[in-house]
């Protein structure tokens, strides 16, 4: 029985499979747009001393040992109106220090509308920064059933990718 084992093994059915194979091609151009981003100055107020004496508001609306600042619930344009603060040398005739700083920030902008890629910007106290937009120049892209891709690079802001995908499955 042991020496016809072999011999079953030749004598079993053929094995049968499915192959199928596949061939994705893909290629991408693009242009980026421009654009802008603007991040506005904000407004600010400090004020810090030695052997001064604080104070804000007049006549019988005095408040002592108070200062002013941003006046949040007063805007106009987006920017806080300023409340001032009051000061008088606390003992006359010893040294004393101030300093006081007030920056306005920058008011609401209205809608900037690009006109041939090109946007007439406002002059901020923040930071802005300008992407300008990409120019086709002679941007082309191939690409060959065989897999092969050539690209040719456009102008600034310009990118193309190609890519082959072979899939082979067994079933």
């Amino acid at each position: 029985m042991k020496k016809l084992l072999p011999f079953l093994f030749l004598l079993s059915a053929p094995a049968y499979a499915d192959i199928k194979q596949e061939f994705v091609t893909s290629a991408q151009i693009s242009i980026d747009s421009p654009y802008v981003i603007t991040n506005a100055a904000p407004s600010s107020y400090s004020i810090s001393g030695n052997n001064v004496t604080t104070s804000t508001g007049t006549g019988d609306s005095v408040v002592t040992n108070a200062i002013g600042g941003l006046n949040l619930s007063s805007l106009s344009n987006g920017v806080p109106a300023l409340v001032n603060t009051n000061k008088t040398v606390t003992s006359a005739g010893s040294a004393f220090s101030l300093t006081e700083s007030y920056q306005a920030g920058d008011v609401t902008q209205s809608a900037i509308t690009p006109s041939s890629g090109i946007a007439t910007l406002p002059v901020l106290g923040g930071q802005t920064t300008v992407i300008s937009g990409g120019t086709a120049g002679s941007l082309a892209l191939t690409s060959l059933s065989s897999g092969v891709h050539t690209c040719t690079a456009g102008g600034s802001g310009t990118s193309c990718i190609g890519s082959t995908t072979v899939r082979i499955t067994i079933d």
